[in-house]
């Protein structure tokens, strides 16, 4: 036919410059909302008190004082020894869900496994119904024997249901049959069949759950206030040493005139707060990147080989 205009399809996929420009600013803005409150809190923590007093919190306060760093570091091996506790526990707890919700996920993927659907129900069961507090502390106690041990920091996080749930989806809808029948065909075990064709194709699903673990394991300080006791300070995480010397600055604070004003003084009670969330935030901020760049390297793979 004559008279007809092809159009060329990646036209469609382009972006003009004006638009270009307005997407670009947006995520700028967006970017901006996102480290502003993270820069407000950094500051804060570098304020002195008496700026706090004077301006309140504020981008330019009217001094600069490090003691809110300070009186962390003066607690000395305390904190050091609290931050490899959960340097350890974050490596240990997250390798191990990882291992724990991936091979869960696959086995209840998988078609030809008959118990599919009993243990489907079995995890399900759980999201719908907890046991609620005081089983679970006399179950990972009396009958685990858990309690002030590392293991307690980590064990009952390590498997989440919901976690297991999505990894089975992921397989379910992504893994296609054929790779799963080529390896049988091979003579491949389902282990080599799991470790050599299904994790390469999966990278994206693992990392955001192996992030997601990240953040739940480092962040974590509910689980060391029940299973660890004050006998035990040497198994404290970073966290709940850091809650507790909050709680302590404020309960100074708020009950100073049972203290000598000295004592009081010296306590950058604001500050402190402040210092406590950057100390708890700059790691795995920092950290975050990494994990971004395999992530994006995870989702590049899946797509060729998916």
């Amino acid at each position: 036919m004559t008279g007809v205009v092809k159009r060329k399809p990646w036209r469609f996929n382009q972006v003009g410059a004006v638009a270009n420009l307005l997407i670009s600013c947006l995520f700028v803005i967006l970017a901006l909302a996102t480290l502003l409150p993270l820069a407000f809190v950094i500051i804060i923590s570098f304020s002195s008190e008496a700026s706090i007093v004077e301006k309140g919190y504020s981008f330019m306060p009217s001094g600069w004082s490090l003691d809110a760093y300070d009186y962390l570091l003066d607690t000395g091996n305390y904190i050091g020894r609290s931050f490899l506790n959960s340097i350890g526990i974050t490596i240990v707890g997250t390798l191990l869900g990882l291992i724990l919700i991936s091979t869960l996920g696959y086995s209840i993927s998988r078609r030809t496994f008959r118990l599919r659907g009993f243990y489907t129900a079995f995890i399900f069961i759980p999201m719908l119904f907890s046991g609620g507090l005081v089983a679970t502390y006399m179950v990972n106690t009396q009958v685990y024997g858990l309690k002030n041990t590392y293991l307690a920091l980590i064990l009952p996080g390590a498997c989440s249901t919901w976690y297991a749930i999505i990894m089975r989806t992921f397989f379910q809808t992504t893994i296609p049959d054929s790779i799963i029948e080529s390896g049988k065909i091979d003579g491949a075990s389902q282990l080599r069949i799991f470790t050599g064709l299904v994790l390469p194709i999966s990278l994206p699903v693992i990392a955001t759950i192996g992030l997601f673990l990240t953040f739940s394991y480092w962040n974590a300080w509910y689980g060391a206030m029940i299973y660890l006791d004050s006998q035990h300070r040497e198994l404290f995480p970073l966290q709940y040493v850091l809650v507790s010397i909050q709680k302590s600055v404020a309960f100074m604070a708020r009950n100073e005139e049972y203290f000598t004003s000295d004592i009081v003084k010296t306590i950058p009670a604001e500050t402190t707060r402040m210092a406590i969330v950057t100390v708890v935030v700059l790691p795995i901020a920092c950290s975050y990147p990494f994990f971004q760049r395999y992530f994006v390297g995870g989702l590049t793979i899946g797509a060729v080989k998916g």
